[in-house]
């Protein structure tokens, strides 16, 4: 198969080996994995402070390369929510439409797509170590993720899974919102980094890179041993 991978800005910038990962278990499982380079944002900034117009006009040249893809693939459930989900809303009643509705059917994120679309629960990873894993917004709200990562790190070997009370709870990063609003931002990251240290874990493990980098912020200001890493790094983990 040839997966067409969406690498969202935020693991463009700042995690790049959260990509380097996703094509080395892709292809590492025989498929063929194309990047296009020339997609930047997937418009989900503009989209959710209300500015639609703008949004439209990021989202547009996203469909058009994305189009023709076989299956497109995003180490994200928020920006993988965007394209599946938001995607058709944004062109409701519009030309591009129908491109909109047959694009979300394409679209996967990433633990889903290794589990319920290839069937691979084992990539034969090895990481030795406690986690505890936070369900993003996006990924468990709007696409229903919960069970597939959790599958992967079940066959991780060496990793211990232990939950924490919070596992569902916002962390408070939500984009704009952190900017916004930095005091109940901070609070709600709080309340994450607190329930994830009662557990022991050495590590949070997520499929989003951005919730990871607001709770690294706050664990590193805590001085907090606790390091957050994606799935995707787990799984790649030998």
């Amino acid at each position: 198969m040839t997966v067409t991978l969406f690498i969202p800005c935020f693991i463009d910038s700042l995690y790049p080996n959260v990509g380097i990962s996703v094509v080395k278990i892709l292809e590492r499982l025989g498929h063929r994995v194309e990047c296009p380079e020339t997609i930047a944002c997937c418009g989900q900034p503009a989209f959710n402070s209300g500015y639609w117009g703008e949004a439209r006009s990021l989202a547009l040249p996203v469909l058009q390369q994305l189009k023709t893809a076989e299956a497109v693939v995003i180490p994200s459930g928020s920006c993988g929510a965007m394209l599946k989900v938001f995607y058709p809303q944004l062109f409701a009643g519009l030309p591009q439409a129908n491109e909109a509705k047959n694009l979300s059917a394409k679209v996967w994120e990433l633990s889903d797509f290794l589990v319920n679309k290839l069937g691979v629960t084992d990539l034969g990873a090895w990481f030795p170590h406690k986690v505890t894993f936070h369900d993003g917004c996006h990924g468990l709200r709007e696409l229903g993720i919960k069970k597939s990562p959790r599958t992967l790190l079940a066959n991780v070997k060496g990793l211990q899974l232990v939950e924490m009370a919070e596992a569902e709870t916002c962390c408070g990063f939500g984009g704009t919102f952190a900017a916004k609003f930095p005091m109940i931002s901070t609070a709600m990251g709080d309340v994450k980094c607190a329930a994830a240290a009662e557990t022991g874990a050495e590590y949070i493990v997520s499929n989003d890179s951005s919730c990871l980098m607001h709770l690294q912020g706050l664990l590193s200001r805590q001085g907090k041993s606790m390091k957050t890493i994606h799935l995707a790094e787990v799984l790649n983990h030998r």
